[in-house]
């Protein structure tokens, strides 16, 4: 097996991985996702626990720490772009 590692290199093991192997780990992983039916259950769940009145608080309040997460990052590329422009000239 060495031999082949070093006769093919990098393309190796991607000539050892079949199909079939990939297609396992793709139904495991689509297996843990939420389905339809499962998303409802949820959606009921939080109904339940947070009432009809604090969800659209309780988004709001996501809807405000989302905008911040990107203002953060628009500063950051800003500084970053304002950084390579000032060590360019």
């Amino acid at each position: 097996m060495l031999s082949e590692y070093l006769k093919y290199g990098k393309n190796f093991f991607v000539k050892h991985i079949n199909i079939s192997s990939m297609q396992s780990l793709l139904s495991i992983l689509l297996l843990s996702m939420p389905g339809g039916s499962e998303w409802l259950i949820i959606l009921v769940v939080v109904l339940l626990l947070f009432g009809g009145k604090k969800i659209p608080e309780l988004m709001k309040g996501i809807g405000k720490g989302v905008k911040g997460f990107k203002d953060g990052l628009k500063e950051i590329e800003d500084d970053i772009k304002d950084d390579d422009s000032s060590a360019t000239k």
